[in-house]
């Protein structure tokens, strides 16, 4: 988790994410590096949009509200709109993927 936290500080401080910069926010925080976790951390980064992903998380308890909310049955004109909900969803849910396993990975 130290690892997400170092490139989070790093990101939001508008320096590089880089390995070098990652290895001295955690030595500061005296913090044991691993240099494998390092590289995997900042290869991971590099093809996440860090700011997407900081306001999904932002906005994510709300969309889930009222999906928990919506009756057990709906009439019929509203089925399209709940597919349409689900495919809005699925599209959360791959992107909550992405993030949940880049944590996994250094949690």
């Amino acid at each position: 988790m130290e690892y997400i936290y170092a490139s989070l500080l790093l990101y939001k401080a508008g320096k590089e994410i880089s390995e070098e910069n990652v290895k001295k926010v955690l030595e500061a925080a005296g913090v044991e590096v691993d240099e494998v976790r390092v590289k995997s951390l900042v290869a991971a980064i590099k093809n996440i949009d860090i700011a997407k992903v900081l306001e999904q998380a932002s906005v994510a308890p709300v969309a889930a509200a009222p999906v928990q909310a919506a009756p057990a049955a709906a009439p019929a004109g509203e089925e399209k709109k709940g597919e349409e909900e689900k495919k809005e969803e699925s599209k959360e849910l791959s992107e909550e993927a992405l993030s949940e396993g880049f944590s996994a990975l250094f949690g």
